[in-house]
């Protein structure tokens, strides 16, 4: 299935302009443009959420 950029943002919790800047910097789960419209794969999406699962703070910082 294919999400918008605010239903992604409603799956993962986020606002959708941190989609948009994610976009820009090169970070977060991937997306594809179909003309001017950018849509989610809603598998990318919770494979996005368990790759970034940590069991503590010094986990997630030395996986960056």
């Amino acid at each position: 299935m294919l999400l918008s950029t605010n239903d992604a943002a409603e799956l993962l919790g986020l606002a959708p302009k941190t989609l948009r800047n994610w976009r820009v910097r090169g970070f977060g789960p991937p997306f594809l443009r179909l003309g001017s419209r950018v849509k989610y794969r809603e598998s990318d999406l919770q494979r996005f959420l368990e790759d970034n699962q940590f069991s503590s703070t010094s986990e997630a910082r030395a996986a960056k």
